[in-house]
């Protein structure tokens, strides 16, 4: 660096590098820090997995998360393809997924043995070699299961000598790991490290709640992923919503559920007791089944909530969806848009069709106690926690725009959104308005304005979240199924032509030619010949229908978008069906690999995002070093002791 052309030091900048020094206090240590980022810059970028909705599918999603949507597979296939059988290669990738399991089962089968131990360490050391090659020594190390690091560094970087002692050296490592009866635990620490290198950085956009039973196992194995981000999907927000105290979400979270038949989510997971709905139901409907009961009583109470929301705000301009009070319960009909509909059933008993939103004070207890169940309990506040604290509506990570349901568009093609104490928010500045919005509902006081957005994010005609007009009501109570369908934002029409996806793109700040948007939501129809990938590779739809209930129209159970140094792929999923079928048959989850984009160059770590902090601080470094050797400020002297 020549000091002859580097600008002046500012006051403000030497308070700033004065900060710097305490944790670079002399010329070796940021020499030493400006090496070693230089070189970190030239590595290759780090494997990043695209997922989502998910949908409460925990056994799948768990497989998936385990064997790293079929990576682990391939590098093993790699290596070990000219010297191993398919099977004894499928036994190794089974082994990193469920290792504990495994391992128990081979026991019973009396197939562990030492020899099995040796072949099985060395295997496993060699796969981690593998992954490992791509990140620095540090990185690894900060990677390395506490109680084994020390050694599994010193094996997975052995070297060949003049007389074979590192040979020597790490064989016997290996033999005392299974003298001392260690190796069960050793292998279970190489698979857990294997399984962090596969993948580093997982996102899911969107939809973790819903349909399956079990989202908050899932969220508890993404507490502990290494790295995790999400983008919220409608579903999530719906329970966001209902942990913030937003009663129309709580209602909607139980119509859900109830009609799944997911409450075991409810009571067991979070300790919300549906008692006092339950009762209240099979007192007011004592000729339904007692959880049909439950669903037609939160169903009128919900669209009582709903119309409370809808008259508070003109704004949201949703009054077609205020029909409750449209409802004739003599004829037994209700009219929409000016036509009279036969309705399923004439059961309103706590219906005042002159005052149609207003809950019964029956229906009010009943709401008091469910809303008390919601914000208190513990795990579910956890959880939710959890989703602000990795989550936002969108987010923009090395040239790729991730969001789950659609940014809103008018007919024309151009930004949509609403307007709101005056002002118009539309593109990247409604986005931001709304993940502002949803986090002052969960930290702090909300404000019953803050409460009702979030019910708006979940079904709002232009919620960036849900992305159509829903017909709740429609679907419960109407015996005509033509009104059931739900009209779609023109971003759905949009957004297979490639100018408008650049239109998006740049509207935040994603100008190369290689940008992305990354989408969930809507699945894609494969078995009607349906693509993921639209606008000429602009714009990729990852929704492939991980939830069972998805899979007859999709044709598939889901798609992993891999995009690692050398481009593009998406993995589209088969059925998986159990984890007993993996460890009994070594089982996989059958996936096909489409390389729809492959990189000119290899994308290094100097062309992410985090390439780009790295460059600011090497900057950083470099003004600190010539202000230690210009004298502006004092350094610790290596002769210093």
């Amino acid at each position: 660096m020549e000091l002859s052309n580097v600008n002046p030091v500012s006051e403000d900048e030497l308070k700033y590098l004065r900060l710097l020094s305490e944790k670079y206090p002399s010329i070796p240590s940021v020499c030493r820090e400006i090496i070693n980022l230089k070189a970190i810059l030239n590595l290759p970028k780090g494997t990043e997995h695209f997922m989502s909705d998910l949908h409460g599918e925990y056994e799948a999603f768990f497989h998936i998360l385990n064997n790293a949507a079929g990576v682990i597979k391939e590098k093993v296939d790699m290596i070990f393809k000219e010297r191993l059988s398919e099977r004894e290669r499928q036994e190794i990738c089974t082994l990193v997924y469920y290792p504990v399991e495994k391992i128990k089962m081979l026991k019973l089968q009396n197939a562990v043995t030492p020899y099995w131990y040796k072949i099985t360490l060395k295997n496993l050391i060699e796969l981690a070699k593998l992954l490992s090659s791509k990140y620095t020594r540090s990185k690894v190390r900060k990677a390395l299961p506490i109680e084994f690091s020390y050694i599994i560094d010193e094996l997975l970087h052995e070297q060949p000598d003049e007389d074979n002692n590192q040979y020597v050296y790490h064989e016997k490592i290996i033999d005392t790991i299974i003298d001392i009866d260690s190796a069960d635990e050793f292998i279970e620490a190489l698979s857990r490290l294997i399984k962090r290198l596969a993948v580093d950085r997982l996102h899911i956009v969107g939809d973790i709640y819903d349909r399956g039973g079990s989202a908050d196992r899932i969220i508890d194995l993404l507490m502990n992923h290494h790295s995790v981000d999400i983008e919220w999907g409608n579903h999530d927000i719906l329970w966001m919503g209902a942990a913030c105290g937003c009663e129309a979400c709580i209602a909607n979270v139980l119509r859900n559920n109830i009609k799944y038949n997911n409450i075991e989510i409810l009571e067991n997971a979070y300790a919300i007791s549906l008692r006092s709905l339950t009762l209240f139901a099979e007192q007011t409907y004592p000729s339904l089944p007692p959880m049909k009961a439950a669903l037609k009583a939160i169903s009128v109470m919900l669209f009582k909530l709903e119309g409370q929301i809808i008259m508070r705000h003109p704004e949201y301009d949703m009054v077609d969806r205020l029909l409750l009070d449209k409802i004739d319960k003599a004829r037994g009909t209700v009219r929409i848009d000016g036509k009279e509909y036969e309705l399923k059933d004439d059961a309103f008993p706590t219906l005042n069709v002159n005052d149609a939103y207003t809950l019964t004070e029956r229906e009010r207890q009943v709401m008091d106690d469910l809303r008390s169940a919601f914000i208190n309990s513990q795990t579910l506040k956890r959880h939710i926690g959890f989703l602000y604290e990795k989550g936002n509506i969108y987010c923009c990570c090395n040239g790729n725009l991730l969001f789950h349901g659609c940014i809103p568009l008018d007919e024309n093609g151009d930004f949509d959104g609403m307007k709101i104490d005056g002002r118009l928010y539309k593109g990247k500045a409604y986005m931001d308005y709304a993940t502002k919005v949803a986090r002052k509902a969960f930290y702090g006081e909300p404000s019953q304005s803050e409460l009702d957005f979030m019910w708006y994010l979940w079904c709002g005609k232009k919620s960036p979240l849900s992305g159509r007009n829903m017909k709740t009501f429609e679907r419960t109570f109407v015996v005509d199924e033509s009104t059931y369908d739900e009209p779609k934002n023109p971003y759905y029409r949009y957004y297979r032509q490639e100018e408008y996806c650049v239109k998006i793109l740049h509207e935040f700040g994603l100008d190369s030619p290689m940008a992305h948007i990354i989408n969930g939501h809507t699945p894609i129809k494969v078995s009607h010949g349906e693509s993921p990938i639209k606008a000429n590779n602009r714009l990729i739809v990852i929704d492939g229908g991980f939830c069972k209930a998805y899979q007859k129209t999709t044709g598939i159970a889901g798609y992993t978008l891999i995009y690692n140094s050398h481009g593009m792929r998406l993995k589209a999923h088969q059925p998986f069906e159990s984890i007993a079928k993996a460890l009994e048959e070594n089982k996989d989850i059958e996936s096909t690999s489409n390389f729809f984009e492959v990189e000119p160059e290899r994308v290094m770590v100097k062309d992410t995002d985090n390439g780009k902090e790295i460059l600011q601080t090497i900057n950083d470094l470099e003004r600190l070093l010539m202000a230690y050797r210009q004298g502006l400020l004092m350094h610790i002297s290596p002769f210093e002791k």
